[in-house]
């Protein structure tokens, strides 16, 4: 019975993660504008029971090869958008990071035997990865790596059947979000640490079987990323995108984090942290989490995308650093003697206690409350795309007025269109990047910086109306340009239609 209905610290950290994810929902949904392209590809899924491995949504790139490598996302984000609509497009976002979350803070309790270290980091770990909670597919990469990284723990540890496993994860996190590549990166650090150890330091606590485990487990996890509706064009995709200068460049989350900005405070934090104790540890770590702490800290300052996965990766290692120096600190301190006493007894209720029936409960409360139109958001505004940020006032007119012919529209409406619009309109191009590539993202930034040519692209694709925000360089252009006349405009957004 304590099992079910005594709360336990992982438990309240999940339901503190949970609802404070909830209350993020307008703010999680209106920063990026992908969301509506995720929905409009899931429900093409659910009602053709067909996963599109050709471009259907764009005018540009009709009928090109398409590799969909967050189907599964889409479909997931789909099934909650038909249940709750958008409400459940946020309550399923709240579910995965809770549930990621809490299984890397429980990763720092069984590094380091101490609550009070483990809560510590791991909100430093909240903090940090923050900076990257949206209603996107990448939120699944974050609870398959902290399953990932588990079964990596339990094989270190001497569970060798753990490997079996590895395929299983990696197979289905291929087709959820292509950035497993993660994953295998975690992988091959561990892997090079355990080498290191047995052939460099010449541990024999390393066993040989060990380290063939690994490299089995990650041979056939590799090879079942191929089982995927584009097979190894996964793989092309995912490497070919982080390798183009031009587009990782020009995407803002890619870009090396600006530590001027309050949102990034944490993840230095942890940074600072990591060198203070890794430094002042009397006995060092394995080479295993100085390669897997070490590598993704750089990939992190290299660019902001990475940095809720290096605060996870981290956190468990910081916390099995911090907890020898807390058992440094000189006895016969009151203070510190009660914490220590607070923090056994914490860790012995942890392993009694349970109660997970109440994250059960409490997704339950939170899908009726919302089914009822229930506002969860600190803002109290609901789960809704803000005009402000979308041409939501705009695409009403459009139904009413139907535009005809091609449309070029800014590039972060693109997916806001596709979910308003298709099958009906076709966008110009939209957030997925990766897909469009250089060539058109080149042209789509000549058109809208006014560079040479760029009327003869917009001839080329035969564009009858440009959808853009109405202080934008072209709409600014095209209200003086011949040929073009305004016929819709307001704050967020103005259209723009060639006369015949």
């Amino acid at each position: 019975m304590q099992k079910l209905f005594l709360p336990n610290l992982r438990l309240m950290f999940w339901m503190a993660l949970f609802w404070g994810v909830l209350a993020l929902g307008p703010k999680m949904m209106n920063v990026d504008g992908d969301l509506g392209r995720h929905l409009t590809i899931g429900e093409y899924i659910l009602t053709s029971l067909n996963i599109p491995t050709t471009d259907l949504f764009s005018h540009t790139m009709a009928g090109k090869e398409l590799t969909p490598h967050e189907w599964m996302a889409q479909l997931s984000f789909a099934v909650a958008y038909r249940w709750l609509g958008l409400n459940g497009v946020v309550l399923l976002t709240a579910i995965v990071i809770a549930t990621a979350f809490t299984l890397v803070f429980q990763g720092c309790i069984r590094a380091s035997q101490s609550l009070i270290v483990s809560l510590f980091c791991a909100l430093l770990m909240v903090g940090a990865a923050s900076l990257h909670w949206l209603t996107r597919p990448h939120i699944f990469t974050f609870l398959f790596l902290a399953v990932w990284v588990t079964l990596l723990e339990q094989m270190r540890g001497g569970r060798r059947q753990a490997w079996v496993f590895m395929p299983l994860v990696m197979g289905v996190w291929a087709n959820f979000h292509g950035a497993f590549i993660a994953g295998f990166a975690v992988w091959a650090l561990i892997l090079a640490g355990l080498i290191w150890e047995r052939w460099i330091r010449g541990s024999l606590e390393i066993k040989v079987s060990t380290i063939w485990m690994f490299v089995l487990g990650g041979g056939i996890s590799f090879l079942a990323t191929l089982i995927n509706p584009a097979g190894l064009r996964l793989w092309g995709t995912s490497l070919g995108y982080v390798s183009n200068a031009y587009l990782v460049g020009h995407t803002a989350e890619y870009l090396s984090p600006d530590f001027h900005q309050p949102g990034t405070w944490p993840f230095l934090l942890i940074i600072g942290l990591t060198l203070l104790t890794f430094g002042l540890l009397e006995k060092p770590l394995g080479a295993s989490e100085l390669f897997l702490v070490c590598g993704w800290v750089v990939m992190g300052l290299f660019s902001q995308r990475n940095i809720p996965i290096s605060a996870m990766v981290t956190a468990p290692v910081l916390a099995m650093a911090i907890r020898p120096m807390v058992n440094r600190l000189p006895p016969g301190l009151r203070a510190v003697d009660n914490l220590r006493r607070f923090d056994e007894r914490l860790l012995v209720a942890e392993r009694r206690f349970g109660g997970w029936l109440w994250a059960g409960l409490a997704v339950l409360l939170a899908g009726l409350a919302l089914n009822q139109g229930a506002r969860l958001d600190f803002s109290r505004q609901g789960n809704m795309f803000d005009d402000r940020v979308f041409p939501v006032a705009a695409l009403n007119w459009v139904e009413k007025n139907p535009q005809s012919g091609k449309v070029f529209n800014y590039f972060p409406w693109g997916g806001y269109l596709l979910y308003r619009e298709w099958p009906g309109l076709t966008v110009f191009i939209d957030g997925q990047t990766d897909f469009y590539g250089e060539a058109l993202s080149r042209e789509y930034e000549r058109v809208i910086t006014l560079d040479e040519g760029w009327q003869e692209i917009l001839s080329r694709y035969d564009v009858q109306w440009v959808l853009m925000p109405p202080e934008s360089s072209l709409a600014r252009e095209l209200r003086m340009t011949p040929g073009w006349k305004e016929v819709y405009r307001d704050n967020t957004a103005v259209i723009l239609h060639r006369l015949p």
